[in-house]
């Protein structure tokens, strides 16, 4: 495990649509179903949850409850590959930064 960290530009030009498509047809990484359809949508595969995700605890799932503002941490609920958020900032320059752990959940 090791931490990583991206930034977002506020500034930065947004793709159109076409432009996210021909990005998507030209990627060289094979999409799978299972990564491309919601778990709610399939059968749970085998690994896709395990005791620890099952088992929330009473703390957690106390301070879960709480206002995004009263709960003073950012809530992080990464599902099956994807990342944990361990924390983000705005920067100097306006840009969002966010810090997260480079091994999938």
């Amino acid at each position: 495990m090791a931490i990583q960290s991206m930034v977002l530009d506020p500034n930065a030009v947004a793709y159109t649509d076409d432009q996210i498509v021909g990005k998507v047809n030209a990627a060289s990484a094979q999409i799978t179903r299972a990564g491309s359809v919601a778990a709610a949508a399939r059968p749970i595969a085998s690994g896709e949850v395990d005791n620890t995700a099952l088992a929330a605890g009473v703390a957690k799932s106390n301070l879960d409850a709480m206002t995004d503002t009263g709960r003073g941490y950012i809530k992080t609920s990464p599902t099956t590959g994807q990342f944990k958020v361990i924390a983000i900032e705005r920067d100097a320059t306006g840009k969002l930064k966010s810090d997260y752990d480079d091994v999938a959940v």
